[in-house]
């Protein structure tokens, strides 16, 4: 009878101590969920952003997500606030004469090119999906190339995107 109970107590404070460290585990993910998604402009609005003489960060103003505030709307900057893994897209459209194009940077270095030459329809747009490993603090931005123009005409066209794949 006392192995019986010996082996009972032992059980239940292993189990005790594997939910402990679960209820930690799941905290820690819940602490690191970083997720946002932005847009140029809310859908009242017919702004075009562009075209300038040099390149300028793209101040996305309409803010759909942005769990764990790591995205600035006043800078256009998105912040790692931990070190990972993260999935980062892009959107950028115009229908006006100059075709639309961005820079996806990381620290003020260009990850991703995005291009769409202004073809025989009004239309033109192009995205760019990547995975990078940041740093906590690292700085990500949509550049807009001088001479490029991006327009919205009261939709949710260009848009910039990211969140959190697996901590690391």
């Amino acid at each position: 009878m006392q192995r019986m109970e010996s082996f009972f107590n032992m059980t239940v404070e292993e189990l005790s101590k594997n939910l402990t460290n679960s209820k930690m585990a799941l905290d820690d993910v819940r602490a690191s969920r970083s997720a946002f998604s932005v847009s140029l402009h809310d859908a009242t609005n017919d702004d075009c952003f562009g075209p300038f003489t040099d390149d300028r960060v793209i101040r996305y103003q309409h803010v759909f997500l942005n769990l764990g505030d790591g995205y600035d709307a006043r800078t256009g900057t998105f912040t790692a606030p931990r070190s990972g893994v993260y999935s980062l897209a892009v959107t950028v459209y115009s229908d006006a004469v100059i075709g639309p194009g961005a820079h996806l940077a990381v620290n003020s270095q260009v990850v991703a090119t995005l291009q769409e030459k202004k073809s025989q329809d009004l239309d033109d747009s192009a995205t760019a999906v990547v995975s990078v490993k940041l740093k906590a603090g690292d700085k990500v931005a949509v550049q807009l190339p001088k001479g490029s123009l991006i327009c919205d005409r009261q939709s949710y066209l260009n848009t910039f995107t990211g969140f959190l794949l697996y901590p690391c």
